[in-house]
């Protein structure tokens, strides 16, 4: 994709959730939305509704590790700001509204907390986040830059703090940030407006220091009814100290081995602790921890033992008792503004959010019984609510008779070379398929969704159970045969295959467990090794499989934990494994012999650091003796110093190009107009697959074809394959003086006469492909020879067309969208498409299926109509009330390609070859095809007069029809095309 362009994703979710083990969570400061981090790297977001109803929204990509603390970022209502924090160190500053990355940094430390202040000074405000983890002191950090502008450093017992908060005071300009250490220590500083403006000048120290016997201090809490008191959670006992001189009020210690992890207040006499377990208990503080209270302090001094006892009054409980896989997050939250509740939510590792409304007046009552919980919903409950349900890359091809789910897809490659999209199923089984293709089936209503096997597909057998990994060895590197396609599964084999032909070529045997990666060396190294792959495998073993001599060269199995990183020094014949537990192994390639092994997570952080530094890392692994460390820093940026030359170098010889483009030497454009990218959330999930449109690329694809062939013609694989260059290579770059100019290295594409629809030869015999397999029967998994021909198409006009089609306003006008249907061949979502969003440094927020379902009140036609909606009805209304920035980036992307395809002769979505196959009712579970129109079956000609004769009268009704702020159609009245 390119850097620059305007990129959308669009995402198949599948009907499976993703994995979302919460690991922490946010309520927004308005309460309208709940934010989750989770412990494999994503945020979610959920939308919450005065009636207290949850929606999951969407999914925020960017962290690569645990998340760890999330915190509101902004004071102002009008920016919904939050940042996120990691467990490598990441710092992430988001907008909620769009899922847009604001802007990131990385850190040599793990926030485990962060809170928010905001001070004045003057007539300005600022934010500032204040962070705490595993260094001994707390950093102020901008909260808009993310940049570290102090610390608050102890001068007594340095440690790591465990917890902290921060006590705003009303009288005085000086607030007060209170924090315990892991070691018990309660430490105070004062922040006032001249220290927040300090940046790296002055140390500063804290006011006290005070030991308060708190080990394992799981949270602090300030009560904010009296302005007096200070909850401290341990893990076996929790505390209420007075904030004045910090002395102890009360006292409780866990019972039945329970695990405090954290309290706050309820109200100025009752606070409410939880467990991780996922239980909470509502406790009356008695009268002498209450300011008001005659009695206040009178406790003081006393022996804790000797201490009035808190009076249990509720206790809040799960009501799913289902094993979790780790403890639940749960955090309380009071009123806030326009929101009458006082909530515990509570998040944990199955993806679902319980909440409990907490009432004012309330009543003693038995602890068995309880606050019921209020609402509680999970992200697979979400899916499974929505009719249709979301859409898998594969799924028509992947129901089974008697099976209610879809086979998983656990491995996927794409090939844009051939506009071919390759899947390993959880059965074994390998589906090749057009990935337009399969899409438009997924996602648009029409009669292919009526037919038999369709999309044109090929199945390939041969793996036992579950494909793990698949690797186009050609796509990284044209040494590579382009017609091999190499696979993984849990047998312990790996198959190369003949993509054309669908033939298998070979099965290594070699592994001892099943296939997690598969990875092609470098360019440089030895002749032998170049035209091998690599394979690692869950028996901690690395093998080199040679694909033109057909075996095995060299396994390396003397690993003792898992394999988490492979680099390579080819020019001294290394293969450098780095293993879990820290250790690394230098292996020599063409003879295999262990050259040397170094213990230590020094090792792994060397690994890790970067590919150009691998030598030095080499080198400093065989002088023990020496720091390690330094070493590599050194070394990596004298390496570091290289690249930036060269891109410096390159970026110099592409400003050349540019400025000789006017001379008629363009540059190549080498960018696809789609790109599908298999992502998971988590190792044990199926895959989800986004769909990258590149608005740029897929302009000068179309005009580059205006330019090379005036009438469109059907491109196949073979066709592609017999060419000198591939579609990947693409056309000329586009200049704004030179439009018409267009340079592409011209493709033999010659139509062939294609009788046979090549549908999946086994699609009727599942059971006896099953049958075989279970009798042993060695032959099963062979392939008929026949060429990979799956049906001619127009890649560059399907993507076109499904582009299109998922981004029209589908219900803003009825005149517009009958139009789009019946003369220019689009097609209506039989669902609501999750489109997504880039941001800065490859951050990506993908919306979740349901995301424009109204939360808690119907929506306005429905209340006008007194009638539910249908499910297509109303989706552009949806989409474009998203964010402004998704609202943005999709009219200028429907605008830009409609006036292109305007430019164009004879462009037109209507074609015979989505016409062909045979017929047949549809498969359970497959969506209903609409009940409006189908595209007429006409020629391409006649569309294109029609569509000439009837685009003035359609462009008068739509802005006689719709007035007021019903703007789009006079937006999307450039969809009409012309003759030239």
């Amino acid at each position: 994709m390119a850097g620059n362009s305007l990129v959308l994703p669009i995402v198949l979710w599948g009907r499976k959730a993703p994995t979302h083990c919460i690991s922490t969570l946010l309520l927004m400061e308005d309460a309208s939305m709940i934010v989750t981090g989770c412990h494999d790297g994503q945020i979610c977001l959920w939308d919450l509704s005065l009636g207290l109803e949850i929606n999951p929204r969407a999914l925020l990509f960017g962290h690569t590790a645990s998340i760890t603390c999330l915190s509101k970022a902004s004071a102002s209502s009008e920016k919904q700001y939050i940042v996120s924090a990691s467990e490598s160190g990441e710092m992430c500053l988001w907008d909620v509204n769009d899922g847009r990355c604001i802007e990131f940094t990385k850190l040599a430390c793990t926030h485990t907390g962060i809170q928010f202040y905001q001070f004045t000074v003057g007539t300005q405000r600022e934010g500032r986040l204040l962070c705490h983890g595993h260094y001994p002191e707390i950093l102020v950090v901008d909260a808009t830059s993310l940049e570290v502008l102090y610390s608050l450093l102890s001068k007594i017992s340095p440690d790591w703090i465990s917890s902290m908060t921060i006590i705003r005071s009303n009288r005085t300009q000086e607030d007060t940030v209170v924090a315990v250490s892991v070691t018990g220590i309660l430490k105070v500083w004062i922040i006032t407006s001249e220290v927040s403006r300090m940046q790296d000048t002055t140390p500063v120290f804290e006011e006290e220091s005070k030991p308060i016997y708190c080990q394992n201090c799981q949270s602090i809490a300030f009560c904010a009814f009296t302005q007096r008191s200070l909850l401290v959670v341990c893990s076996k006992y929790w505390r209420v100290f007075d904030a004045g001189d910090y002395s102890l009020l009360c006292s409780v210690p866990s019972e039945n081995d329970q695990t405090w992890t954290g309290g706050d207040f309820v109200s100025a006499d009752k606070v409410i602790v939880w467990t991780e377990d996922g239980q909470s208990f509502i406790y009356k503080l008695p009268a002498s921890c209450l300011p008001a209270s005659d009695s206040f302090r009178r406790d003081v001094g006393k022996a804790v033992e000797n201490l009035i006892p808190p009076l249990l009054y509720s206790v809040l409980d799960r009501a799913d008792k289902q094993l979790l896989i780790c403890p639940p997050v749960t955090r309380f939250f009071c009123e806030r503004r326009e929101f009458p509740y006082k909530l515990l939510i509570q998040g944990d590792s199955s993806g679902r959010l319980c909440i409990w409304s907490v009432p004012d007046a309330l009543e003693q009552q038995d602890g068995a019984k309880g606050l019921q919980t209020t609402t509680s919903v999970s992200l697979q409950e979400a899916f499974d609510k929505l009719t249709p349900r979301p859409a898998g890359i594969i799924d028509q091809l992947s129901l089974i008779p008697n099976i209610k789910e879809p086979l998983k897809v656990t491995a996927s490659v794409y090939i844009p070379a051939h506009g071919r999209l390759v899947c390993g199923r959880e059965d074994g089984s390998i589906v090749i398929v057009p990935a337009t293709q399969t899409a438009i089936v997924q996602l648009l209503q029409g009669e292919h969704m009526l037919r038999r096997g369709w999309p044109p597909h090929r199945t390939l057998r041969g793996h036992r159970n579950k494909i793990t990994c698949l690797l186009y060895p050609h796509q990284v590197s044209s040494r590579y045969d382009q017609r091999y396609l190499i696979s993984g599964g849990v047998d312990f084999s790996v198959i190369i295959w003949d993509i054309f032909s669908g033939e298998m070529k070979h099965i290594f045997c070699v592994h001892g467990g099943e296939i997690t990666q598969l990875l092609v060396p470098p360019e440089n190294c030895s002749a032998r090794v170049q035209h091998c792959i690599c394979s690692v495998a869950s028996d901690h073993s690395v093998g080199l499989l040679s694909l033109r001599e057909k075996k095995c060269i060299m396994l390396a199995s003397r690993h003792l934990f898992p394999i988490q990183v492979i680099k390579w020094r080819p020019s001294d014949d290394y293969l450098v494994v780095g293993c879990s537990d820290g250790s690394v192994y230098v292996w020599q390639m063409d003879t295999g012999a262990l050259d040397r092994c170094v213990m230590g997570i020094t090792a792994v952080e060397i690994l890790n650091a970067c590919d150009e530094a691998v030598p030095a890392a080499v080198d400093a692994l065989s002088h023990p003796a020496v720091n390690l460390k330094q070493a590599m820093t050194r070394r990596s940026l004298a390496a570091l110093k290289n690249v930036a030359h060269q891109k410096l170098q390159t970026l110099a010889t592409n400003l050349l190009a540019s400025e000789a483009s006017d001379k008629g030497n363009l540059p190549k454009y080498s960018h696809n107009s789609l790109m599908v990218q298999a992502i998971k959330t988590n190792l044990t999930d199926p895959d989800i697959h986004v769909l990258f449109f590149d608005v740029e690329a897929l302009i000068i694809q179309l005009l580059t074809e205006e330019a090379s062939r005036p009438n469109t013609a059907l491109i196949s694989p073979e066709n592609l394959q017999k060419a000198s260059g591939g579609s990947d290579k693409g056309g000329s770059f586009l200049t704004g003086k030179r439009a018409a100019v267009l340079f592409q290295q011209v493709k033999e594409t010659i139509k062939e006469n294609i009788k046979e629809h090549l549908l999946d030869d086994d699609d009727d015999d599942e059971e006896s492909i099953r049958q075989r397999r279970e009798d042993g029967d060695p032959e099963y998994h062979s392939s008929k020879s026949k060429p990979l021909t799956l049906l001619e198409y127009n890649l560059t006009m399907d993507t076109a067309k499904l582009f299109m089609s998922c981004l029209h306003a589908w219900g803003l006008n009825s005149v517009l969208d009958e139009l789009c249907l019946d003369r220019l061949g689009m097609l209506k979502p039989h669902c609501s498409v999750s489109f997504g969003l880039l941001s800065r440094g490859g951050h990506m927020s993908l919306m979740l299926p349901g995301y424009n379902q109204p939360v808690g009140k119907p929506s306005y036609d429905s209340m006008e109509l007194g009638r539910k909606m249908s499910i297509t009805e109303g989706l552009g209304k949806g989409t474009y009330g998203v964010s402004r920035a998704v609202t943005t980036q999709h009219l200028l992307s429907v605008i830009s390609l409609a006036n292109t395809l305007m430019s164009m002769t004879n462009a037109t979505f209507i074609g015979d070859h989505m016409k062909k196959g045979p017929t047949r009712p549809p498969r359970p579970g497959t969506p209903e095809m609409s009940k409006g129109k189908a595209p007429p079956s006409m020629s391409s000609h006649a569309a294109q007069g029609q569509i000439k004769q009837v685009a003035p009268a359609v462009s008068s009704s739509t802005e006689a029809g719709h007035s007021g702020s019903d703007t789009a159609p006079t937006l999307h009245s450039c969809f009409l095309v012309n003759e030239g």
